[in-house]
């Protein structure tokens, strides 16, 4: 058990994790804003009182790129069953895009250096004068703030500190949980956490089992994801995680297998192919789901009577994790108990702990994209 509210399976491996140790203390009392943003302690940019005038519109639109919006939009997805606003998330440029011109939103326009290329195009085709507006970007005239400014929207400071596939639990998330009528302290959890023996154990047992793979070559982390609620979490995984640790020739490949509609296309590629895969099981219990219609049942489907969705999705999952064991794949598996924001505050900080130690013990810089920003450099010139 991880904690009250996620059952975890670590990897069948055991590894000496003195180092991972002495790492994880050091990270833990270090003055990290990052490490900071997780815990109660950290104090949001905003105040709770100017988001009231705001409550109350039904249409939201956030429009921002990578790590600017995948961290929200897990949020959403993960408890969409508690947000009764409605939240379109604009994260791509997307040219046979359509602009609706009759409703009207609140736009949360969100980019750290306020300069991202792709959020500016989006900002620009989409906001409409009836909008209201609020821009949560660096205190610095960059573009967008400068253009904040101009249409007397609310400006949200983004801690400079905090880089954007980290800043989930910072002003960056917290704000449009807010919004959704979500708590942004019950998902700061990291003070608890600490504290939890399980919870850390498990922390470094899992970092030192990940580089283990490394190690002999297992590059590809494949979640094997069972909760279609929870697609966009990993979404928000797989940037973490490839943009933290794709350095120096080094990194991990985080796939995202959504089940159980890939047994009938990777699996056997999993199960059969190549060795350089370790796997992640993902599963969200669920009270309710669809039950089977008696009536359509033939003789031969017998077992299916009285079962419901999720109790045939809970056989499969158990089938394969069997199948797994007979075929000596490595795996973690992480069962959610109850959804709710404290559930998915401590999965946020487990993985990001998880990734920061592991590119500390690489000898990685985890917190910045050197290769990325050459892009962008080289955009800019093309369209001068």
């Amino acid at each position: 058990m991880l904690t009250s509210r996620i059952n975890f399976k670590n990897f069948n491996f055991k590894s000496k994790n003195t180092s991972i140790k002495k790492k994880l203390n050091f990270l833990l009392n270090e003055k990290n804003e990052i490490i900071k943003s997780l815990s109660k302690n950290y104090k949001n940019s905003f105040n709770p009182n100017i988001l009231s005038k705001y409550k109350k519109n039904k249409n939201f639109r956030l429009i921002g790129m990578g790590g600017s919006s995948l961290g929200t939009q897990a949020i959403h997805d993960f408890l969409r069953e508690k947000i009764k606003k409605n939240f379109i998330f604009v994260n791509n440029l997307l040219p046979n895009q359509k602009v609706n011109k009759k409703s009207r939103f609140t736009n949360i326009v969100v980019s750290k250096s306020g300069n991202t290329i792709e959020t500016i195009t989006n900002a620009n085709i989409l906001i409409k004068k009836k909008d209201k507006n609020i821009f949560i970007t660096e205190n610095k005239k960059n573009y967008l703030y400068l253009l904040a400014e101009k249409l007397k929207a609310e400006i949200i400071h983004h801690n400079n500190y905090i880089g954007g596939r980290y800043s989930v639990l910072s002003e960056v998330g917290m704000l449009p949980a807010e919004l959704m009528g979500l708590n942004a302290n019950n998902f700061r959890c990291f003070n608890l956490l600490v504290k939890n023996k399980n919870f850390m154990n498990s922390l470094i047992a899992n970092v030192g089992s990940t580089l283990h793979f490394i190690k002999n070559k297992k590059f590809n982390s494949i979640i094997i994801n069972y909760d279609e609620q929870s697609e966009n979490l990993f979404k928000w995984y797989q940037q973490l995680v490839a943009e933290s640790l794709g350095k120096k020739k080094k990194g991990l490949l985080p796939i995202i297998s959504n089940m159980p509609k890939d047994n009938h296309s990777v699996m056997q590629l999993y199960l059969d192919g190549t060795d350089n895969n370790f796997f992640t099981f993902f599963s969200v219990n669920q009270n309710k789901s669809e039950k089977i219609n008696n009536n359509l049942v033939l003789s031969q489907q017998s077992y299916l009577k009285n079962k419901n969705l999720f109790k045939i999705i809970s056989a499969q999952k158990k089938a394969t994790e069997r199948v797994f064991d007979k075929k000596n794949l490595p795996y973690r598996s992480f069962e959610i108990k109850k959804r709710n924001e404290k559930t998915l505050g401590e999965l946020f900080c487990f993985f990001i702990l998880e990734t920061i130690l592991i590119g500390k013990s690489l000898n990685l810089n985890p917190y910045d994209q050197p290769s990325v920003e050459l892009i962008k450099k080289e955009t800019k010139k093309l369209l001068i």
